[in-house]
């Protein structure tokens, strides 16, 4: 797993964002931080945890992949105050809850293809999404892409499938082309809130705050 501090200024409050599979903290740094210190988690090829500082309150937002990789940590990570699931489950690969198993496997199979393009035109809600995140993409070469990717799925077929509450809040995309939404209700049921965007409804936030008082 890697790290990136966003933000490391000694505030009282950290914001640990466990973020999607492929991605990296370049797409996120246009989030504004206000009074809060922001620590970006990414790279599941393994599990081991940077060392997290002491904070008198935590924040958890964890997006797709993330949202599986941060339940799975669960016992090792601090106590938060609040904790979000964004476009996300902690059965990321299901029929009925996740990533239906055949399109997954066609993921996996055709991860360098997908990577050069489709992939991410299909996490983004519009065209207009897509060539703003190509003016600050992804730093992380295509291979360390496809290993993690590889390693989450090795990973995911030996996971608990039972679900202990966790999660204070889950957001769900209508226009997700990547988990579909219904799957994502299936899991969630009442509890989830829904929300007009693609897979990657970061560019309707101006802060980290704004998606923490969702």
């Amino acid at each position: 797993m890697q790290s990136h501090w966003l933000n490391k200024q000694n505030n009282d409050k950290l914001i640990i964002f466990f973020a999607g599979w492929s991605f990296d903290h370049k797409p996120f740094e246009f989030l504004d931080c206000k009074d809060y210190d922001v620590l970006i988690l990414y790279d599941y090829g393994n599990e081991s945890l940077p060392q997290i500082p002491v904070y008198k309150q935590y924040f958890l937002i964890a997006w797709s992949m993330g949202v599986y990789t941060a339940y799975r940590l669960r016992n090792e990570l601090p106590d938060f105050t609040k904790k979000i699931a964004v476009n996300g489950t902690t059965l990321p690969v299901d029929d009925n809850y996740g990533i239906p198993v055949k399109p997954f496997l066609l993921t996996l199979r055709h991860a360098k293809i997908g990577l050069e393009g489709k992939f991410y035109q299909n996490i983004f809600d519009s065209q207009a999404e897509f060539e703003r995140y190509m003016k600050t993409p992804v730093e992380r070469s295509i291979e360390n892409r496809e290993e993690e990717l590889l390693k989450l799925y090795e990973r995911i077929k030996l996971s608990e499938t039972d679900y202990e509450n966790y999660y204070d809040i889950a957001v769900v995309s209508t226009n997700d082309k990547i988990i579909p939404p219904k799957n994502q209700l299936n899991f969630w049921g009442n509890t989830a809130q829904t929300f007009e965007s693609g897979h990657f409804p970061y560019y309707n936030f101006k802060s980290w705050t704004e998606i923490l008082c969702r």
